[in-house]
């Protein structure tokens, strides 16, 4: 009786469940339209959960095990049990089984117990999600003993076990009525995401690639960027919509940790509680620091002074990409960044503190200083730089970027053009002809400015016989690689170190071993962008540099704060990210921070001694050159 009574019931209360799920992806699908091959998503999402979904997962060893028990033990005995209400097919053996899923869902939902209520770390959220425990071990105890009771031919009396199964079916109803708001919402939301996920080739199907690159505005619509929610595509909508409020991305963002107004977690629920007139009932951490925050809907202004997201929370961000490297459920939160700040850059012209004057410089002058193009290589009138333009063919373009307008990025580019002469490499610079990649334009919103620049770059060096470009910049390195290919540039990009690695490897460079403690701060635009950890680490070793790891390194390092814009939007926090980074250097004992990015080096030279000494990997590598 009982047994019969759990089946039926949870019958009805899947066919309500797949109702309130039809209803609530009217938010979603709401959205922009967008192009999925959803034949491939569907045949790819057991790999994705399996392999991408869990290899993230598995960085935290205890929320894998339990996750792997409580969804493999729930999905297994709703199965399970639905079917036993099937005329013919139920049967002790069929209970049996049921009860063993049951017995390791039983187990997993203690340990999530245990995380939310023992160890309660700070980044997870509360409202429903604080009663998720006793909602999984009502499901799993209430129908582990009406399984094993039909299981062994029924040996407790009849109201106990109606009441065991009550108890089950209450659980099952919390868990699974709350598809369109609860806990659950990500289970759902989260495999139909895979399956339309906006960047696939991030997935192991497709070769796990770092697909990091923006994908270009069309600059004939009529709209640019995104205003309100439903201007995003809607398989970005459904990616916010599958947020499990984990906190991972809270607890890696820089500028959260520095008490800058934005928490990345909090950022993706403003957007997807705008999908619900603002009733989210998300209950985590705000975004740090006290701003208004007005009405919100699907139709409604996203960002503004009384809107669901305060415009200091949007320019917060470095878009170093640590959000989505920790997001076990592959949402792309830099991309949403970037979208409303094209709205908020090419159709309001509202890009905050010194932005403004920095994108008129890059429209007029093509450099981010406004600085006369001749002055990209004044300072180097001693070096007697070859001109790729005098040159009929050569190895290697020398991408200088905007460290050769900084007096310490230029030490630096200096380091590099030794090493490449000691090495004899075949190389040429444009000099006065080099344009500004664009990246800082494309970050802060203005696609407009950036596909100039990178149409005309590409024009010029088609004009040119050459190999493969390097630059010391990551930056350039990520435009130059991931972004111009969609304007036409079909030439091998490497950064500086792994070219300097090359040539260490190849002998073309004999190194002779220094001495001392040193630790490496990985670039997030060479690292989280590219990919790139080892060949910086590779070079130190080389040097015969002690080497210590951060506690934040390599694809989970923090940022330095020079990325996105942030130097020039000018957005106030607690702490400075350089200085939180710093701090970090500093916990390592080491007496030499090592970096691989102008940028980086001028935000940690920027924090105030005593630190360790700051030096571009570059000058290191000269320092050891025979």
């Amino acid at each position: 009786m009982a047994a019969a009574f759990a089946s039926f019931g949870l019958l009805i209360i899947l066919i309500a469940a797949a109702g309130f799920a039809l209803h609530a992806s009217r938010r979603w699908r709401a959205g922009a339209g967008a192009h999925v091959d959803i034949i491939a998503g569907l045949k790819a999402l057991p790999g994705r959960y399996l392999r991408d979904v869990h290899d993230v997962v598995a960085r935290k060893p205890f929320n894998a095990r339990f996750h792997a028990l409580t969804a493999g033990g729930f999905l297994g005995a709703l199965g399970l049990v639905s079917l036993a209400a099937v005329p013919g097919i139920g049967g002790p053996w069929l209970w049996g089984l049921a009860a063993v899923l049951l017995a390791a869902m039983t187990g997993g939902a203690a340990m999530v117990g245990w995380r939310r209520r023992v160890q309660r770390p700070d980044e997870l959220s509360g409202g429903r999600f604080a009663r998720l425990p006793l909602s999984l071990l009502a499901f799993s105890l209430g129908f582990l003993v009406v399984a094993l009771d039909a299981a062994f031919g029924g040996v407790l009396s009849e109201p106990v076990s109606l009441i065991l199964a009550s108890i089950g079916l209450l659980g099952t109803a919390d868990l699974l009525l709350g598809v369109g708001r609860g806990p659950l919402k990500h289970a759902l939301n989260g495999a139909l995401h895979l399956i339309a996920h906006p960047r696939p080739l991030r997935f192991s199907d497709h070769g796990g690639e770092r697909q990091s690159a923006l994908l270009p505005l069309d600059l004939e619509a009529e709209k640019f960027g995104a205003e309100v929610p439903r201007d995003f595509a809607w398989n970005r909508l459904l990616g916010f919509e599958a947020c499990v409020q984990c906190g991972r991305c809270e607890t890696l963002c820089p500028a959260y940790a520095a008490g800058l107004p934005l928490n990345p977690k909090a950022f993706i629920q403003d957007i997807a509680g705008a999908l619900s007139h603002g009733a989210s009932g998300y209950a985590g951490n705000d975004h740090p620091g006290e701003r208004f925050v007005g009405e919100s809907g699907p139709d409604l202004t996203l960002v503004g002074e009384g809107a669901a997201i305060h415009p200091d929370t949007l320019w917060a961000c470095t878009t170093c990409r640590a959000c989505v490297e920790a997001c076990p459920m592959m949402i792309e939160h830099v991309d949403a960044v970037v979208d409303l700040r094209r709205f908020q850059t090419l159709e309001l012209g509202a890009a905050p503190g010194k932005a403004a004057d920095v994108l008129e410089a890059l429209r007029h002058a093509d450099n981010p200083g406004g600085l006369e193009a001749a002055r990209r290589i004044d300072w180097a009138s001693d070096l007697a730089l070859p001109l790729a333009a005098s040159r009929e063919h050569f190895d290697v373009l020398l991408w200088l970027g905007d460290a050769a307008f900084d007096l310490r990025g230029q030490r630096s580019l200096r380091a590099l053009i030794r090493l490449l002469r000691l090495a004899e490499v075949d190389f040429a610079v444009l000099g006065a002809d080099e344009l500004d990649c664009g990246d800082l334009a494309r970050r802060l919103g203005d696609e407009a400015t950036f596909q100039g620049l990178a149409t005309r770059t590409v024009a010029q060096l088609a004009g040119l016989d050459f190999n493969r470009i390097v630059t010391m910049d990551p930056h350039a390195l990520h435009a130059l690689r991931n972004e111009y290919p969609a304007f036409g540039l079909n030439r091998p990009v490497l950064h500086h170190t792994a070219f300097l690695a090359e040539l260490v490897d190849s002998g073309r460079l004999t190194l002779k071993a220094l001495s001392g403690t040193v630790t490496y701060h990985d670039p997030c635009y060479l690292g989280r962008y590219n990919g790139e950890t080892e060949a910086p680490r590779r070079l130190l070793d080389a040097l015969g540099l002690e080497r210590r790891e951060m506690e934040f390194s390599g694809l989970f390092s923090r940022c330095c704060g020079g990325g996105g814009g942030a130097t020039v939007t000018d957005i106030e926090g607690e702490f400075r990210i350089a200085d939180q980074r710093m701090d970090q250097a500093r916990a390592t004992g080491a007496e030499c921070v090592a970096v691989a990015c102008p940028n980086c080096t001028a935000m940690l030279e920027g924090v105030v001694e005593p630190r360790p000494e700051v030096r571009e990997i570059a000058e290191l590598v000269l320092e050891a050159a025979t």
